[in-house]
């Protein structure tokens, strides 16, 4: 740690919305960035100095990113840790969050083992690898049952909710490496940005969930429950921290059960969906908070400044195609409004291409006027 600006270059693996705003959160710090992506001129290039446009499990690439950075991190979970590690190694950079970190939380089964060895309370949950285990499961945990694949899932792919052997068979061909869960009476789904930094660790306050297949529709900050229920809920964040090993804020994705229980469900290594809100609804957003901590800066507040909505803008259905935003000038007229668009070419069902958030002292408020201002946006061809 220093007392003058870090003048130094962050590689990130993963070029998407996460990538830009962590680009964007950067540059006020004299941070350049350089992202590594298959997707020519991702999202996140610019803000990012330069792009590697390569797979995010090419070794090659990667090692040329670390040897062109001072930090190495990440914003998708489709990063390789093996690489990851290999890389730190090989040229000495260091890679935060740590490898370890990312085998724990992108394996759902060894996710929950971890976090089931730590006392740190998880819905009831088996491993499945054969159509016999599952037999198992549905007769140990109920059913029906949530079945998972234990890796490569993410925004509702590869989750199924089954309750026989055929109905699994035709959600995921192949009964081999899966994790059923019980499902969970839930009255709200809950998350808590968490973050680890150099000898540090915070929480930001508790945020409620709003999803629709499984997808993330709406935070609202705080969440509408109890603020026993809500310190309950930090609580268990800040155990879930205490299991990892390196740097860098931790999306951590709660259920609050209808009897009051908090209990994880999910964890990412990386600025999470249901933090965007920290842009304008905290004194320091995620991503800024993100870049203090791989690179070992201290951390910024955590602290609300006022009650915040934020609503996912998704992409509509039929094909996909080129895409331009409608309904900007009602939106940016709007008191309070705020929109965040990530550069996206392309629309497609239910893909993030931007959100929206509101800020003001009554969170019910917020919730209408953000809901408002998502319905005044519609997609049209790119040309228009």
């Amino acid at each position: 740690m220093t007392d003058s600006l870090p003048e130094t270059t962050l590689g990130i693996v993963g070029g998407g919305q996460l990538g830009r705003m962590l680009g964007e959160a950067a540059s006020p710090l004299g941070v350049e960035t350089v992202v590594l992506d298959p997707t020519p001129d991702c999202p996140a290039f610019p803000p990012a100095a330069d792009q590697i446009e390569a797979a995010f499990d090419d070794q090659s690439a990667v090692q040329a990113l670390a040897e062109r950075v001072d930090t190495l991190t990440l914003e998708i979970e489709l990063a390789d840790p093996e690489s990851l590690e290999a890389v730190a190694e090989s040229t000495g950079t260091p890679v935060h969050p740590a490898p370890q970190d990312l085998r724990v939380t992108r394996d759902k089964l060894t996710e929950k083992e971890t976090l089931d060895a730590a006392g740190i309370p998880v819905a009831p949950y088996r491993g499945v690898d054969s159509a016999a285990e599952l037999e198992s499961a549905l007769a140990e945990l109920g059913s029906p049952l949530m079945l998972k694949a234990r890796t490569g899932g993410y925004d509702g792919r590869g989750n199924a909710i089954v309750d026989s052997v055929d109905a699994a068979t035709a959600a995921f061909g192949s009964l081999s490496g899966l994790v059923a869960e019980s499902l969970v009476d839930f009255e709200r789904e809950l998350s808590v940005i968490g973050v680890r930094g150099d000898g540090e660790t915070a929480t930001y306050p508790v945020g409620e969930n709003v999803h629709e297949e499984e997808i993330l529709r709406e935070t609202l900050v705080p969440a509408r429950t109890t603020e026993s229920r809500r310190e309950r809920a930090s609580e268990v964040a800040r155990s879930v921290l205490s299991v990892f090993e390196g740097r860098g804020v931790f999306g951590i994705e709660l259920f609050e059960t209808s009897d009051g229980e908090i209990l994880v469900n999910e964890i990412a290594p990386r600025p999470h969906n249901s933090g965007h809100y920290t842009i304008e609804g905290a004194v320091t957003s995620q991503f800024e908070q993100h870049v203090r901590a791989v690179l070992g800066l201290p951390l910024g507040s955590t602290t609300l400044r006022e009650p915040t909505a934020m609503a996912n803008l998704l992409g509509d259905g039929g094909d996909s195609r080129p895409v331009s935003l409608l309904g900007v000038d009602a939106l940016l007229g709007m008191d309070g409004v705020h929109l965040h668009w990530y550069g996206k070419r392309e629309v497609r069902p239910l893909r993030k291409l931007g959100h929206v958030t509101t800020t003001g002292s009554d969170l019910a408020a917020n919730h209408e006027r953000v809901k408002a201002a998502r319905e005044t946006l519609r997609f049209g061809p790119a040309d228009t």
